[in-house]
């Protein structure tokens, strides 16, 4: 590590205020910013802690709509929506380990946007709405790209509104080592329409399968999709883990058991 001052806000206010002055990062878990920094991969003079924010953490339902605040961790959020929201419940129960759950956080997996994070599959999969200390962004306007998101150098995510789904699941076939998704599928049916997101697959990140969409928009079952050619492997990631057309294969199969586990 090297020297960087550190400060703990009370206030999002003065957290904003605090990422303006000098080069400054924020740490909300820190899962992903301490390995970057010890590997000298960032070097910023200076730490925004979020963990004394009390009003970034916390879930609330009501009228439809589950608002998670952006410092809840994955444990909290596996064990507290596991009656009304199973599939987000689910999701953050199986994200790396537990050390790993009982820390990192959503917003800052979101703020991240890691390519093969499960978080992003839950909103852009739901047509969630990111939630700053100054607008509300839609799901399908927030991820720009590999670890790019819409958000400005001194914004900070607040919150995140699901609306309540009909029904919805995730299927996941993870890295064993890490326990990152090689290919993550987030499928929900909402009021009038079915949305299917993908993580894991793609060289540009978290992305619908629309053709899935329209398909079991028509007949929600597995068959469905049984019928579709997977995305094209040259658009998806190939690395050491598994090779494009690996991945693209199981992009069908992902969605394949999602729907199925969506009853």
């Amino acid at each position: 590590m090297y020297a960087f001052e550190f400060v703990k806000p009370k206030t999002v206010e003065e957290a904003v205020a605090a990422l303006r002055e000098g080069e400054a990062k924020v740490l909300a878990g820190g899962q992903t910013l301490i390995p970057t920094l010890k590997q000298r991969l960032a070097a910023p003079e200076k730490l925004v802690s979020l963990a004394g924010v009390e009003g970034l953490r916390g879930i609330r339902t009501g009228d439809g709509v589950v608002e998670i605040g952006a410092g809840t961790t994955h444990a909290v959020i596996a064990r507290e929506l596991a009656g009304a929201v199973p599939a987000l419940a689910a999701l953050a129960g199986d994200i790396g380990d537990p050390a790993v759950r009982n820390r990192g956080t959503i917003g800052g997996s979101l703020a991240n946007n890691d390519p093969s994070a499960d978080w992003p599959a839950a909103v852009l999969g739901l047509g969630a709405t990111v939630v700053t200390d100054r607008r509300e962004i839609a799901a399908d306007d927030f991820f720009q790209g590999l670890f790019t998101t819409a958000l400005e150098e001194d914004e900070i995510i607040t919150a995140v509104r699901f609306p309540m789904p009909k029904t919805a699941a995730y299927a996941k076939f993870d890295q064993p080592a890490s326990r990152f998704a090689l290919v993550g599928v987030f499928v929900a049916r909402l009021d009038g329409n079915v949305r299917v997101a993908v993580t894991g697959a793609s060289e540009n990140g978290v992305f619908r399968w629309q053709a899935a969409e329209a398909a079991l928009g028509a007949d929600f079952a597995p068959a469905a999709v049984e019928a579709l050619a997977p995305p094209p492997a040259e658009e998806m990631i190939s690395d050491l883990h598994g090779a494009g057309d690996y991945r693209a294969h199981l992009v069908k199969v992902m969605t394949k058991r999602a729907v199925a586990a969506c009853g």
